[in-house]
């Protein structure tokens, strides 16, 4: 199983991304889906969560800002950024619990994308 990740790039102030992560390969279903973010000199940040069935929470830091969704038939995720700061400048991770039957839940990280917020 494999998550790609993209949508990153460079954006002024106050500006909108939208980053996706989508899982590939054999699993019977995906489970909890998460975006992570890691600036340089700091520690990996939890930033969004979703569930299969659509519980959500976010960091206290884009919450308000920041909207995650998935598409269970296309095992992808969404995160929709707005009003980004410079802060926000990260490279941002997917991950996901990967649920086989008769197999135990794994958790793949897909590779980061960079989101840069500048002027």
């Amino acid at each position: 199983v494999q998550l790609q990740a993209s949508g990153g790039g460079l954006v002024q102030p106050g500006g909108s991304l939208r980053l996706s992560c989508a899982a590939s390969g054999r699993f019977f279903s995906i489970g909890i889906m998460n975006w992570y973010r890691q600036a340089p000199g700091k520690q990996r940040e939890l930033v969004a969560t979703i569930t299969a069935n659509g519980w959500t929470d976010y960091a206290d830091s884009v919450k308000g800002r920041f909207f995650v969704s998935r598409d269970n038939g296309a095992s992808a995720m969404h995160l929709q950024m707005s009003s980004l700061k410079p802060e926000d400048t990260a490279v941002y991770l997917c991950n996901a619990n990967v649920i086989n039957v008769g197999r135990p839940t794994y958790v793949r990280w897909g590779q980061g994308t960079q989101v840069t917020v500048s002027s």
